[in-house]
């Protein structure tokens, strides 16, 4: 049997991107259009690379589905409108958002913005990975100004449809090790450079001063130049590979998702399933993903995150537990269930 085509619009090849592509493969023939986006001055050439790979690609392809909002999305959500083709575009997080002083989210940039807009309203239908990418409040953040953000909030007037499809793991690759033993009053956090101050990387740093005697790890950003004093508890991995991440969940005790906005949190989901406890601050589905599994701080206050360590660090949690904690991910983000949904919305 013949399978369908399908064009996918991606900015760039992240693991939750390529698990996508796997999951319609089994499908669709698909038909990747792929740019380095993130040169932004050579977004006027790819733009013309990309009006005429749709042009000779769109005729044979069923429906054209895009990751992530932005310069990308525009071209392929106006050829859909003109061909009659469905077009889809998956929501993030930094293209549901706009927080000028931490220098995220796409929207803070008004020609990305307006190419946001004309993409959502020309879409046949919106899949944001959580309910709070449509519309959503903070005061983590700013107690007496909260932070608001979502399609829904930056662009009030686009009426069309949404559907929330929640991202989905590995269940069979993370895992938590029989042979790795837990290391007792041990933290661990993923997050770049660039989310230094977005995902509480300044937080980390100033537990690892209040908590000599327990262990932080930072994966994804190198130990920052500007950093004073030597915190002998306190390692960078830098980037490192999915496997050696996976050891690092299965040894480390607890798993920090401090964010200002958190647009799903795909590396608190895989340290759960590692058994990792969870702390997360009080933002986006954070809580919802933890439920009774975890810790949630409601204030990015460094006084009140070392009152809640000093609280839970006698209870690191048994192996029932933390089985516990993988089953809250198993059973409500799947990849069978993503898998599912999708195909419950594309067209065959």
């Amino acid at each position: 049997m013949v399978k369908p085509k399908a064009l996918i619009v991606v900015p760039s090849f992240q693991s939750f991107i390529l698990q996508d592509i796997q999951i319609l493969s089994s499908r669709y023939e698909l038909v990747i259009n792929q740019y380095d986006w993130k040169k932004k001055e050579l977004a006027p050439l790819y733009l013309i690379f990309q009006f005429f790979h749709l042009l000779f690609s769109i005729g044979e392809c069923r429906f054209i589905l895009i990751h992530f909002g932005g310069y990308w999305s525009f071209l392929p959500t106006l050829f859909g409108k003109i061909f009659g083709k469905p077009t889809y575009i998956i929501l993030h997080g930094t293209d549901c958002a706009s927080i000028p002083e931490l220098n995220y989210g796409s929207l803070r940039i008004p020609f990305l913005k307006w190419f946001c807009k004309k993409s959502y309203e020309w879409a046949t239908l919106l899949l944001p990975v959580s309910e709070s990418l449509v519309r959503t409040s903070s005061d983590f953040y700013r107690q007496q100004s909260p932070l608001p953000n979502g399609f829904a909030h930056h662009f009030p007037t686009i009426r069309t449809p949404y559907q929330v499809i929640a991202n989905g793991f590995d269940t069979q690759y993370w895992q938590i090790s029989p042979e790795l033993k837990k290391e007792g009053k041990s933290f661990i956090a993923v997050l770049s450079e660039e989310q230094y101050i977005l995902k509480g990387a300044d937080l980390i740093i100033e537990l690892a001063r209040r908590f000599p005697d327990c262990h932080f790890k930072i994966a994804g950003m190198q130990k920052p130049e500007g950093l004073n004093g030597q915190l002998s508890n306190l390692v960078f991995l830098g980037k490192i590979p999915r496997e050696r991440l996976l050891q690092e969940f299965q040894k480390s005790t607890f798993y920090f998702q401090l964010s200002v906005f958190e647009g799903f949190g795909c590396a608190l989901c895989e340290a759960m399933l590692c058994g990792c406890i969870p702390v997360v601050s009080a933002v986006n589905e954070l809580p919802t993903i933890v439920g009774n599994h975890g810790h949630v701080l409601y204030k990015r206050d460094i006084n009140l995150l070392e009152k809640m360590l000093r609280k839970i660090m006698g209870n690191e949690a048994t192996l029932e537990e933390r089985q516990e904690i993988r089953e809250r991910i198993i059973e409500r983000y799947s990849l069978q269930n993503r898998k599912n949904q999708l195909f419950s919305v594309l067209p065959h």
